[in-house]
C-alpha cells in the first residue's frame, strides 16, 4: 500500500467543520478629542466593517499525513493555522485536534530577544512541555541542527531572521509533538536549510507524525504532500491530489484571471502541447546558472505540439527565492505573437531580460503553457538563477524584456 492510500484510511488528526473567522476593519478611526468634536456624526455612526477571512470551511487531515495548504496572499491560510494553534478564537464552527500540536507560524513568537539562544531554548523547551532536565539534555541537539555554535552567547536581538528561523525550527522538532503546523516563515532560511527542514518533516511523517504546511512552493507541494488544499477568498477552492490542486493555483495566480476561468489541466497522453526543454543563457548565448549583477539573461523554452493549436499561450514568472515574492510576469502569445503550430512541430520561445535591476541573490523562473481555456503543461522544476555581486539593497520595480519565437530549438540543445 502506498503512503498516500495508507494516510487516506488513517484516523483523523485534525477535524475542521464550518469554521468562520472575521476581523473588524474601522472605516474611519477618530483618535483625538478634536476629531470627535469636528466630526460628531462620524463618531456616532462609527461601526467597524468586517473582513471575512474564512467562510465556513470544512476539511479533515488524517494522522500521518503531509497536508499542504496553498492560496494567494490574503486568502486566509495563516489565519487558518492560527486558529488550529488556538492563537485566534473561532467566530463559528468547530476544530478538533487529536494529539499534541506544535506551531511554527510567526518568526520570533515565543522568544525573548533580550536572552541568549541557550536561555531561549531552555525556556521555550519547558513551555512546550519538556521538563527542565529534558530541555537541558536536548540543547546540544537543537544547536547542532540550527548550526549556531558560534552564536550561542549572542542575544536574539542580534540574530538575523535566518538565524532565528534555524533556532525556532530546531527547537520545534524537539517538542515531541504529534502534529506540526509550519507556515511560509520557513522560506526565510537559506535553500540548504530548507532542504534540511523538509527532510526532518519527512522523517517525522514516516514515524507517524502529521504535518500541515502552508507554502507558495508548488514543487514542495507536489514532491512531499499526500494531499493539498487551496483556499481562495476565505473558502476551499480545491482539495485533493497535490498535482491537480497546484495546477488550479497556477491557473489563478500565474495567468490573467479573465483568461483562466475554470481552465482544466490537460494531463492525458493526448494533451495539446508540452515543454520539452528549458534553459538559461547569458549575453553570449552560453548556458548559465548564474550571472553577474547587471548582465543580461535569456530564458529559453522549447515546446512540442501534439495537436494543431491555432493560438498557443505561455506565461513566465520570475520569483525571488527563498522568499517566494513574485517580481515580474511575462505573458507570451496573449497578443497573438506565437504562430499557429501543428501536431509534431516544435518552437522555441526566448525571453531576454535586462536584469540590471535585480539585486544579487537567488531567483526562480516558473512557466506554464496552454490556451485561453486550457492548461497543457507547467514547470515541474523551476529554472534557478543566481545573481552574483555586491548587494546594493535595492528593490526591483520593472524589467525591460524582448520576446522572440523561432521554429525549433538550437542544434544540440535538448531537455
Amino acid at each position: 500500500m502506498s503512503d498516500r492510500s495508507a494516510t487516506a484510511s488513517a484516523p483523523v488528526a485534525i477535524e475542521v467543520r464550518e469554521v468562520r473567522k472575521s476581523f473588524p476593519v474601522q472605516a474611519e478611526r477618530l483618535t483625538t478629542l478634536k476629531e470627535r468634536l469636528v466630526k460628531p456624526s462620524a463618531w456616532l455612526r462609527q461601526e467597524a466593517e468586517k473582513l471575512e477571512a474564512l467562510r465556513e470551511i470544512s476539511f479533515d487531515v488524517n494522522r500521518g499525513e503531509f497536508f499542504g495548504v496553498i492560496g494567494r496572499n490574503g486568502c486566509g491560510k495563516s489565519t487558518l493555522l492560527k486558529l488550529l494553534a488556538s492563537i485566534y478564537s473561532l467566530d463559528g464552527g468547530s476544530i478538533r485536534v487529536a494529539g499534541r500540536l506544535a506551531p511554527f507560524i510567526e518568526l520570533g513568537v515565543g522568544f525573548n530577544h533580550e536572552l541568549t539562544a541557550r536561555d531561549n531554548v531552555l525556556l521555550n523547551g519547558v513551555m512546550m512541555g519538556l521538563s527542565p532536565a529534558e530541555a537541558r539534555a536536548r540543547y546540544d541537539v537543537v544547536i547542532d541542527f540550527a548550526e549556531l555554535h558560534e552564536y550561542t552567547n549572542l542575544k536574539l536581538k542580534n540574530y538575523s531572521s535566518g538565524m532565528q528561523v534555524r533556532l525556532a525550527f530546531a527547537l520545534m522538532m524537539q517538542a515531541d509533538a504529534d502534529i506540526l503546523l509550519v507556515d511560509e516563515v520557513l522560506a526565510v532560511g537559506d535553500v540548504a536549510f530548507q532542504e534540511k527542514c523538509i527532510d526532518s518533516l519527512e522523517r517525522m511523517k514516516r514515524s507517524g507524525g502529521t504535518i500541515v504546511l502552508v507554502t507558495h512552493d508548488m514543487g514542495a507541494i507536489q514532491s512531499h504532500c499526500d494531499r493539498a488544499m487551496m483556499i481562495e477568498h476565505g473558502e476551499v477552492e480545491a482539495i485533493g491530489d497535490p498535482a491537480v490542486v497546484s495546477a488550479r493555483y497556477l491557473q489563478l495566480v500565474f495567468a490573467p484571471e479573465e483568461e483562466m476561468e475554470a481552465a482544466p489541466l490537460d494531463t492525458g497522453p493526448e494533451r495539446g502541447a508540452e515543454f520539452t526543454a528549458a534553459w538559461l543563457t547569458d549575453g553570449e548565448e552560453a548556458r548559465v546558472e548564474a550571472v553577474s549583477a547587471g548582465e543580461p539573461v535569456m530564458v529559453n523554452l522549447t515546446v512540442r505540439a501534439h495537436g494543431d493549436i491555432p493560438r498557443l499561450q505561455a506565461l513566465l514568472e520570475l520569483v525571488n527565492n527563498p522568499e517566494g515574492v513574485v517580481i515580474a510576469r511575462f505573458p507570451i502569445g496573449y497578443g497573438g505573437e506565437i504562430p499557429p503550430i501543428s501536431a509534431g512541430e516544435e518552437l522555441t520561445m526566448r525571453v531576454s531580460l535586462d536584469a540590471s535591476g535585480l539585486r544579487p541573490g537567488s531567483y526562480r523562473f516558473h512557466y506554464h503553457l496552454g490556451t485561453a481555456d486550457r492548461l497543457y503543461d507547467r514547470s515541474s522544476e523551476p529554472l534557478a538563477l543566481r545573481i552574483t555581486g555586491a548587494d546594493p539593497g535595492e528593490s526591483l520595480v520593472d524589467l525591460s524584456h524582448r520576446i522572440e519565437i523561432e521554429g525549433g530549438p538550437p542544434e544540440g540543445d535538448e531537455g
